[in-house]
């Protein structure tokens, strides 16, 4: 069965208020069996134009990725994240 993922594209404007955003998802997202591959760390755009930092988060499969960003508790912390960052957020699947 295909891995599906969950990636960010994030600029944090306010890092004291997303701090806590990155503590209350964690454990949500790892409830539906997320890893986290990458998160943050050093990149470089090499092509087109993206925000600051990246994560990258595998599950089991689509619908667990799906189901994770569904899930009403992640939806309430995600609001930490809509009002303290520019984020786009994409669901994969993966091979």
């Amino acid at each position: 069965m295909p891995k599906g993922y969950l990636i960010g594209h994030i600029t944090v404007n306010d890092p004291d208020a997303y701090a806590e955003y990155v503590e209350r998802d964690t454990p949500i997202l790892q409830k539906h069996g997320g890893r986290f591959v990458v998160r943050g760390g050093a990149s470089r755009t090499c092509e087109g134009e993206t925000l600051d930092r990246h994560v990258v988060i595998e599950f089991p499969s689509y619908a667990a990725a799906e189901a994770a960003y569904n899930d009403p508790e992640y939806q309430n912390v995600a609001d930490i994240r809509r009002r303290t960052a520019d984020s786009v957020i994409i669901l994969v699947e993966g091979t």
